[in-house]
């Protein structure tokens, strides 16, 4: 009788043990911060890393620990854009779409209106495939500023206004030098031509933001070592397609020739300019 009681104490016990639920089959707290869902999980046992490991210097005790020592990531750089649009409506409806995969930290409308659409520190898509240097990954360490223009007409004064007051504000919030403000066919050369011809490159640098070729006087010789290739490289440019990158230097520095090669001209202004970025 002993037996046969123990045997179904026992029976018992493991069906409940089988029943319990050790987790949630569903999570049902969350938050909702703009449009992203963050998902409160249930904590999780801390495991402490090994004492031995041979690929950290660090010797991590058995107790968690933490620093207050951090802060977030600054941009270093400011891509300048035409939205290549017809409107700031048009513009704002294809940054809001999954699919178009593209956004930016402003936009800048034609009447001169400012709309902060990302915080600065944040991640924004608007540089795309590009290289500037030894940087390939220009999203990350970048601010990208929307200018409403279809890239076939001059920039409007309201326009150029608002964007030297924002340049300013980033430049002295982050302390971005003066030739990190580059435009996206620079980066881009193969891809982009924006922010065109029609922008006022020089009227950025007087104010700092850029740099500009010096007044070149025709008796300038150049070096007979210079070569303009590795002069491009060093500005930054993505010499890997030389005929790109040699229209994308034009659009940006000579503005009225649009041609695919150097001339005697070309080659001054590029080695005036090669000595600023040394």
């Amino acid at each position: 009788m002993v037996k046969k009681s123990f045997f179904i104490l026992l029976l018992v016990g493991i069906l409940v043990s089988c029943s319990y639920k050790q987790y949630p089959t569903q999570i049902t707290t969350t938050k909702t911060v703009h449009d992203t869902v963050f998902v409160r999980l249930p904590s999780l046992p801390i495991v402490p890393p090994a004492t031995t490991n041979p690929i950290d210097s660090l010797l991590y005790d058995a107790h968690t620990a933490s620093t207050p020592n951090f802060n977030l990531r600054k941009p270093n750089f400011v891509i300048i854009h035409h939205t290549a649009q017809d409107s700031c409506g048009q513009t704002f409806y294809t940054f809001s779409l999954t699919r178009t995969q593209v956004s930016a930290h402003y936009v800048i409308c034609r009447d001169g209106t400012l709309r902060h659409l990302l915080n600065d520190y944040l991640r924004a898509w608007h540089a795309g495939n590009s290289k500037w240097g030894n940087i390939t990954d220009i999203n990350s360490c970048s601010v990208g500023i929307e200018l409403d223009n279809n890239g076939k007409e001059p920039f409007s004064g309201q326009q150029i206004n608002t964007l030297l007051t924002l340049l300013d504000t980033l430049k002295k919030s982050y302390g971005i030098p003066a030739s990190n403000f580059i435009g996206h066919s620079d980066i881009a050369p193969r891809r982009k031509d924006d922010p065109s011809v029609y922008f006022p490159w020089k009227l950025l640098a007087e104010k700092g933001f850029g740099l500009w070729q010096d007044s070149i006087p025709p008796s300038l010789q150049v070096d007979s070592t210079f070569k303009p290739m590795e002069a491009l490289r060093i500005i930054g440019y993505n010499t890997h397609d030389s005929t790109a990158a040699i229209i994308a230097f034009k659009r940006h520095f000579m503005q009225v020739d649009s041609s695919k090669t150097l001339n005697e001209w070309d080659i001054k202004t590029l080695y005036n300019l090669y000595k600023k970025y040394l």
